[in-house]
């Protein structure tokens, strides 16, 4: 995520143009025809476990247990809109909210109560989503943990309506908002379009004690687009490719905020904690205010930064989360729209007049982020971000270091060990790139002649120096903007399990069509 002054993020989100031509099969809801800013703001519910266990090698202790069902619904996506169907998780869009803290393990059941017939289109021409498995299935993963592998949704262990997966997360991690979301091979761009996605807060002792802005003044934002036809049902355009599908990339033309659209929110005069995901499937939105006035980021994907960056536009992309403060002291009376790139309202903050009391304080430092020097990296791994066209040139598969899912696996560190990973993207598009299991932090970014390296024998000729991450970049992440034509390095400690995982583009519908592939962690020998 780049906050701030204009991030490069703004010009390079992926273009649709120059791939497969989008078919758009029916008339699509066109959001200015409605009324905006008439529903408020749903506030996410927390979900409630049902019974406690005994913990996973400490029958002593107990550990909440949750059933989370997987079922179809219908809701109200906008006052003059008629429900909707969607796929939720414990019966709402986004899903009930897990709240825990750190070193406190739950248990999660997942479970699938969907019906047997996909509502969207299936791709069977796409590894993974071949004609013979069954249209519904899912598998849940818990994005941002640090769980064992057997508990991390690998895209291959799903199950069919009827069945369940229940996993231990034992949440031994600083405290930071994660999220769940759908994770099948091959449909998961359709299962979390559908609705599957929701969050999970992981607080500890450390933070809590900061002051911050707390109960109703801490308020999680979802925010996703989608299409709707004029019958206000989800809809999901096709390429023109007769028998396949797939799109390379989606950008619905109605941004949601906690379910709704263009909803609104009452705020009082004074200072909240915003603490926002981007659920999208493939946009990078581009977040500010329409007042003007700025606002504080105080942290990242894997908890809080070192230090608040004070922006007038927050970048978020695909699966990146950002903490803010917005202060709404000086606005009594104001009514302000949250908008993103600069034009599209998303939500609308009314502000109440008068004078309220306001405890809540943003420290000049937040929590130390340790750097972790290059010297300690046993391995860099060069990592080629691409893609394979046709003859005319559309896009057809997205691929990561050349290599399909299914090919032998070719990452694999050490527990415990430190390595560098160049994220070299030869692509027209940005690609958030997510590392299962981890935390890590960004080196740099730097230009590079991308023709050379694909044509003259991966010769790597530079176009400029390195460039460090922006201050809200400086903490931990999980999720890292690759933009094209740069090679972006992170450095990662694979602290945490041995076993298999997943790094993928974030953008779903790359993900679904190749960009993804297993990594082993390896025990010390």
């Amino acid at each position: 995520m780049k906050c701030g002054g204009m991030s490069l993020a703004l010009l390079s989100v992926p273009q649709m143009a120059r791939h497969r031509q989008v078919t758009m099969a029916k008339p699509v809801l066109d959001p200015n025809s409605l009324t905006p800013f008439v529903d408020p703001l749903p506030i996410l519910k927390v979900a409630r476990p049902t019974e406690f266990r005994p913990t996973p090698g400490d029958a002593k202790q107990k550990a909440p247990y949750y059933r989370m069902a997987i079922r179809q619904v219908e809701s109200k996506i906008h006052r003059d809109m008629k429900p909707t169907l969607q796929w939720a998780v414990d019966s709402s869009v986004p899903g009930a909210t897990l709240e825990t803290q750190s070193g406190q393990g739950m248990f999660v059941e997942w479970a699938n109560e969907l019906p047997k017939s996909h509502f969207l289109p299936i791709d069977h021409s796409l590894h993974g989503a071949e004609a013979e498995k069954p249209d519904v299935r899912t598998v849940i993963h818990m994005h941002g943990a640090r769980v064992p592998a057997a508990a991390d949704g690998y895209p291959e262990d799903w199950y069919v309506p009827g069945k369940s997966a229940t996993y231990f997360y034992p949440n031994m991690q600083d405290a930071a908002m994660l999220w769940y979301h759908d994770h099948t091979l091959g449909i998961n761009r359709l299962n979390v379009y559908a609705g599957l996605l929701g969050l999970c807060i992981v607080r500890d002792s450390f933070e809590s004690g900061l002051s911050l802005p707390s109960g109703k003044y801490e308020i999680p934002l979802v925010l996703y687009d989608r299409f709707f036809d004029q019958d206000s049902q989800l809809y999901y355009p096709v390429s023109s490719v007769p028998g396949k599908p797939w799109i390379p990339e989606l950008f619905g033309n109605a941004i949601l905020a906690n379910g709704k659209l263009l909803p609104y929110l009452e705020v009082d005069p004074r200072k909240y904690r915003f603490r926002v995901l981007n659920g999208a499937n493939g946009r990078f939105f581009h977040l500010s205010m329409s007042s003007g006035q700025t606002f504080q980021q105080i942290g990242t994907d894997q908890g809080l930064l070192a230090a608040p960056v004070t922006l007038k536009i927050c970048s978020v992309a695909p699966g990146e989360r950002g903490d803010l403060i917005v202060d709404f002291s000086d606005h009594a009376g104001e009514q302000i729209v949250l908008k993103n790139d600069m034009l599209l309202p998303v939500m609308q903050f009314r502000v109440v007049k008068g004078k309220v009391n306001d405890d809540c304080t943003v420290p000049s430092t937040l929590r130390p982020v340790p750097k972790i020097a290059e010297s300690e990296a046993v391995k860099t791994r060069p990592l080629m971000l691409g893609e394979i066209s046709d003859l005319h040139g559309d896009s057809v598969t997205m691929l990561l270091n050349n290599a399909h899912w299914s090919m032998p696996i070719t990452e694999n560190p050490t527990l415990d060990s430190v390595e560098i990973w160049e994220l070299i993207n030869v692509t027209d598009d940005a690609h958030p790139i997510h590392l299962h299991m981890v935390k890590f932090q960004i080196l740099d970014r730097r230009r590079f002649d991308a023709f050379a390296y694909q044509n003259e024998n991966s010769l790597l000729r530079y176009r400029g120096n390195p460039v460090p991450p922006e201050p809200s970049e400086a903490g931990w992440k999980d999720t890292v903007r690759a933009d094209p034509g740069m090679i972006t390095r992170i450095i990662v400690k694979f602290e945490g399990y041995v076993g298999r995982y997943v790094w993928h583009c974030h953008i779903l519908e790359h993900e679904d069509n190749e960009m993804m592939r297993p990594y082993d962690v390896v025990a010390k020998s």
